[in-house]
């Protein structure tokens, strides 16, 4: 038996709970937590729509304005989408930790957890990664400041904000707390990523050990020494166990298509404005590099980018990923020497090499399938979108 959130959902336990997001601890505290943390992340967007109204509307604040807003735009969509969804992703999670706490072979048991040891590394490098992302942000908005404490040297120190924002206030009057408002918003919308990303992550390495299991079961069914001896008895352990083994793998289809419906709406949202941000932020590098800007202004477009590609890429990985072990277990299948076993099972056999014909595919939208080939084909596609942009501008 496997204590699921006591073993390997600690870390997206703490994180789920820290913006309001853990399926099994629902209160009126958390409603409060989430109607503050969905309007602070929705502020963003509305003092950056602002600015159109005191500054002149020119194509790069637009541009500038857009890759911003979009960014802030996918923190409220996974936000409010994975929130909406509660109750569908709590009858997952339950649905899972039953599935996991009635294995009872040893194997099987060790399986899961190596899984389960995946996805909390996953996990913990999604954590890392993100507070290395807010102190990279952090100190690159001190970094005038820092240098003058260490190098006492004669620099000006100017106050600048990374972004474009309005607050109707006097800024430099009050720069220090838009600073830290600023801060503020970007701590929230990367745990709100990281914190959903690696629940996602976690659920698809788990739906990734029960495919596993399925071939450990089909091996260990059609297993030479059950088959040097025909009776009617180890034929019927011979069956129950290629049963076991489909019954398990119809359980994990049936938890990635229950995911897949869940969280449809908001990653095909999330594949549409990615690609548009990474066109908007690829353009936004050129133009820095035509008039020779300098390296603070790169920070924050070669972030938006590689956080936009490496999100991508780990969506389609983990597709991907599934996909391989769906097929891994009609390999397990064909491999097997199935053309020793009785007739009768043989049959059986031949029915799940049928199935494999047609692969288990994760979808978004209904038009973008999770895999590695669709990952190129979305930075091909915000490559295009970035050619087209630039020769509109010339």
């Amino acid at each position: 038996m496997i204590d699921l959130e006591i073993q390997h959902f600690k870390l997206n336990r703490y994180l789920l709970l820290i913006v309001g997001l853990w399926p099994l601890q629902q209160s009126n505290l958390t409603r409060l937590q989430f109607v503050i943390l969905s309007s602070t992340i929705m502020t963003i967007i509305i003092l950056q729509l602002m600015t159109l109204i005191t500054l002149n509307c020119t194509t790069d604040l637009i541009n500038v304005l857009c890759s911003i807003c979009f960014i802030a735009g996918i923190w409220a969509a996974k936000y409010n989408s994975f929130y909406l969804n509660m109750e569908a992703m709590k009858d997952l999670l339950v649905q899972l930790r039953n599935i996991c706490n009635g294995l009872e072979d040893k194997n099987e048991i060790a399986i899961m957890k190596k899984y389960s040891c995946n996805a909390n590394r996953y996990t913990t490098v999604l954590a890392i990664l993100g507070i290395c992302g807010i102190f990279i942000v952090t100190i690159s908005m001190h970094w005038s400041r820092i240098l003058y404490i260490i190098l006492n040297v004669n620099i000006s120190l100017s106050h600048h904000l990374p972004i474009k924002i309005e607050y109707f206030i006097d800024q430099d009057k009050y720069f220090y707390l838009i600073q830290l408002h600023i801060i503020m918003l970007l701590c929230i919308g990367i745990t709100v990523t990281v914190a959903i990303g690696a629940m996602l992550i976690t659920f698809t390495q788990y739906f990734c050990g029960m495919f596993r299991i399925s071939s450990y079961r089909i091996k260990r069914a059609v297993h030479i020494d059950v088959l040097e001896n025909i009776k009617a008895k180890k034929e019927n352990v011979t069956l129950k166990g290629i049963i076991c083994a489909v019954n398990i793998h119809r359980q994990a289809m049936k938890l990635c298509r229950l995911l897949e419906t869940t969280i449809n709406p908001m990653f095909f949202s999330l594949i549409t404005t990615g690609v548009v941000s990474l066109s908007l932020s690829f353009f936004q590098i050129f133009q820095i590099i035509s008039i020779g800007g300098n390296i603070k202004e790169f920070i924050f477009p070669i972030i938006i980018m590689l956080v936009i590609m490496i999100y991508m890429f780990l969506a389609n990985y983990l597709a991907q990923d599934i996909t391989d072990h769906n097929n891994d277990i009609f390999v397990s299948v064909y491999n097997v020497q199935w053309n020793v076993a009785p007739l009768h099972i043989q049959k059986v056999i031949l029915f799940l090499l049928q199935r494999g014909t047609k692969d288990f595919t994760v979808c978004a939208g209904g038009l973008f399938v999770g895999s590695l080939e669709c990952f190129a084909t979305l930075v091909k596609a915000s490559v295009s979108y970035f050619t087209v942009i630039s020769s509109a501008q010339l």
